[in-house]
């Protein structure tokens, strides 16, 4: 039950994390504002943290996955 929990945790914090990523050009970001963006060289201490957080926040995410599926064989 807590991994269940975590694993909808997870998601909803990779989600939003995926959103607030800056675009890069092309594509559906384009669509919803993301190519107004100043072109500033480089990517920001703020940007490369929250790739971080994203990736950490992923991990996680892949590990409930897999301890879930799991419990769920050793279950049945």
């Amino acid at each position: 039950m807590g991994f269940s929990i975590a694993l909808i945790v997870f998601s909803g914090l990779l989600m939003l994390l995926v959103l607030m990523h800056k675009g890069k050009g092309g594509g559906l970001s384009d669509m919803f504002g993301g190519g107004m963006q100043s072109s500033v060289g480089g990517s920001s201490v703020a940007e490369r943290n929250l790739d971080r957080i994203t990736v950490v926040v992923g991990l996680l995410w892949f590990a409930c996955i897999v301890v879930l599926g799991l419990l769920m064989k050793l279950d049945g």
